[in-house]
């Protein structure tokens, strides 16, 4: 059965290896995609913003660090700053903070997935990407409850497998995909997904 959504937000989820992925995912969005992107991307705390920048200069998409009470916009790729959670809150701007680490990560991918499943619901796709540690996977299960789509890379295209495996056995995802059929997936005119 296929389910016709209008998807207005996508939120992504990556830890080691996540650098690679972002750089073949992101460039393949065209300028004007319809929908808004937020990531959250594990990395050192002293980070300065080169990941955001050298994305930017790669993708046709507009690619930026996420700044406080922004408004989450379709055609925008919003990166977590470092040492920062991410939040989407329910007048879809974006908050900033510096509560204590989930997961043992400061930007945690639950917190993002988590306030983004609440904000848009079905309207959500969540994917999570390569990485060492389970964050992602219980912020997968929340969009997964909200009705949103949930996508995992499949761990043995994976650079790092155990973030990819550890959200399949708890969130049970719609979709489990190499990352050019990821790709593909978001390129689809509408978004008719299989369930």
């Amino acid at each position: 059965m296929n389910k016709q959504t209008t998807y207005r937000a996508i939120v992504i989820g990556a830890s080691s290896g996540g650098l690679h992925a972002l750089k073949r995912l992101l460039p393949a969005l065209p300028a004007d995609y319809p929908c808004a992107v937020l990531v959250v991307q594990h990395m050192s705390p002293h980070s300065d913003n080169y990941m955001t920048t050298m994305l930017n200069m790669a993708s046709s998409i507009k690619v930026k660090e996420a700044d406080e009470k922004e408004v989450v916009v379709p055609g925008t790729v919003y990166v977590a700053p470092p040492d920062y959670h991410m939040m989407v809150e329910a007048d879809e701007t974006i908050s900033l903070s510096v509560d204590n680490k989930v997961n043992y990560s400061r930007p945690s991918i639950d917190v993002l997935f988590e306030t983004a499943a609440d904000t848009f619901g079905e309207q959500l796709i969540g994917i999570v990407l390569t990485g060492a540690n389970a964050d992602g996977a219980a912020g997968l299960r929340a969009v997964k409850n909200a009705g949103g789509y949930t996508i995992v890379q499949d761990p043995e295209d994976a650079e790092s497998p155990v973030m990819p495996a550890a959200a399949i056995r708890l969130a049970k995802p719609h979709s489990i995909l190499s990352l050019d059929e990821i790709i593909k997936v978001l390129l689809k005119p509408g978004f008719v997904l299989p369930l």
